[in-house]
């Protein structure tokens, strides 16, 4: 009987130690295939001439690791810690969360059988067939059921920021996923999208761009604002500030697809709304970020001693940089020379290694220890090897692809004094082999910065064991 009472008043971290493991299992696999891809493109024999290894096919498997097992892992952590923690009640029926967590690993596991197989939509972060899409959506709805659930039995009246932000995500992602994948089944593994054309355009890019902006945006804004205060020591800087940025970035966010379909068949107004849409959506991105710089205010001097805030802090300065450089890349003109370049890739590695990876690892971080009844990390040397390497990592990374990127735009709009091509597209993919070496060492220093974090994160839960913690018995303000 006195268990049954312990257990009552106790969170269920058990989901969120399983999700917080295998987020870092699944960090260094999908990096490791974005290793791979990248010595492809320096050297191609690499793909050993076997179709299931050819670059075609491993790159939807590097994004869907990345992206949906790394950064989904990651997601499922943190939104089960933050909001057990800011409600201060046990996770909404406990089985449905540990049915979230074997299906999603399941989704993981079909997506990596099935994409070096070939079987794909050939829709961008939307690859993934029929018969998995359906398992994403009842896993998603479930993941929403915990969720809310927890949000509607809570303790405290007041609901924090970052269930604000979690839950928007979680919602959007719902109707992103089930919107953009409907579809004919033609086999057990071959589908037709239920739209054509234009319109299919049109549809992949609302779901692929609020992917970004829901999935690795709105969800990783939702870690920042509960673990850069508790690891910073300090209060949020304006939480007036943090709703406002809420509701503005949610808004502004779902308008904004059509600057990736600049100068295509897609309607000439549909364009300009997005281009539109993207450069208002620089307001909100800033707010968020300045908000979470603004944190720091009294603390900025433990940056010298504690890694796992730098990553935090050098996350949210990616995060400004993105959100600065993707608004300018939606505007026509700037985007007559950058689209379809190695520019575009830069510009999307330093939002998913600088905002992305480098907040997930500071909040994985934060939780593994407290997870494992630990004081601390394993080795906190080893954070700061790991710190180091990712950040040169990124850095080498984007500006290698930043230059060759203007280079390539540059060259394909160069001409003669007759009006023909200056370059053959031949020349200008000869031009960026030694870019893409920089690209590679960057790839490899981030990706040997991941294996310590692995190493680390697994000394830390053997030594340890699994902690209880205890729901406080008086609530308080989140």
């Amino acid at each position: 009987m006195q268990d049954l009472n312990i257990e009552a008043n106790t969170y269920n971290d058990s989901v969120v130690r399983q999700f917080s493991i295998m987020a870092v299992v699944w960090g260094v696999v999908g990096m490791l295939v974005g290793v791979i891809i990248a010595a492809q493109l320096v050297w191609p024999e690499l793909n050993l001439g076997l179709p299931w290894t050819s670059f075609g096919r491993l790159r939807p498997l590097h994004t869907n690791a990345v992206i949906f097992a790394f950064g989904g892992s990651t997601l499922f952590a943190t939104s089960y810690y933050v909001v057990q923690r800011t409600c201060q009640v046990k996770l909404f029926c406990g089985k449905l969360a540990a049915f979230t967590f074997w299906g999603w690993q399941l989704v993981i596991l079909a997506a990596a059988i099935s994409l070096p197989l070939g079987y794909t939509q050939a829709k961008e972060y939307a690859e993934l067939e029929w018969p998995i899409d359906i398992l994403i959506a009842v896993v998603w709805v479930s993941y929403a059921i915990v969720f809310f659930g927890t949000i509607a039995k809570r303790k405290v009246k007041h609901i924090y920021v970052a269930n604000w932000f979690f839950g928007a995500f979680i919602l959007t992602v719902a109707l992103l996923h089930i919107v953009n994948s409907a579809s004919s089944p033609a086999s057990f593994m071959k589908s037709y999208s239920a739209y054509a054309g234009v319109q299919d355009a049109m549809v992949q890019w609302w779901y692929g761009h609020n992917a970004v902006g829901f999935f690795l945006t709105a969800g990783f804004l939702g870690i920042m604002y509960y673990f850069v205060p508790k690891q910073a020591g300090r209060p949020v800087y304006s939480y007036s500030l943090s709703i406002v940025h809420f509701w503005a970035l949610i808004f502004t966010y779902m308008w904004a697809g059509p600057h990736h379909l600049h100068y295509t068949a897609l309607p000439d107004w549909t364009q300009s709304l997005g281009m539109a849409f993207s450069l208002i959506l620089l307001a909100p991105s800033w707010g968020g970020m300045i908000n979470g710089m603004m944190t720091m205010s009294g603390a900025w001097h433990k940056l010298r001693t504690d890694p796992i805030l730098r990553f935090m802090i050098v996350s949210l300065s990616f995060y400004g940089m993105s959100t600065f450089e993707g608004p300018m890349m939606a505007i026509k003109t700037v985007n007559s020379l950058s689209h379809y370049t190695d520019w575009t890739v830069g510009h999307v590695h330093s939002g998913a290694l600088g905002w992305v990876g480098l907040v997930s690892m500071g909040a994985l971080y934060y939780m593994v220890p407290r997870l494992f009844g630990q004081k601390q990390m394993h080795s906190m040397k080893a954070i700061e090897m790991h710190f180091w390497l990712a950040t040169v990592g990124i850095v080498l990374y984007i500006s290698s692809l930043w230059i060759s990127g203007v280079m390539e735009g540059l060259m394909w709009r160069a001409i003669n004094t007759d009006g023909t091509l200056t370059y053959t597209f031949v020349e200008s993919v000869k031009a960026k082999h030694p870019y893409y070496m920089i690209r590679l060492l960057g790839g490899l220093l981030y990706l040997s910065g991941m294996l310590i974090m692995l190493w680390n994160v697994l000394k830390t839960a053997t030594s340890g064991k699994a902690a209880i913690a205890n729901i406080p018995a008086v609530t308080a303000h989140a």
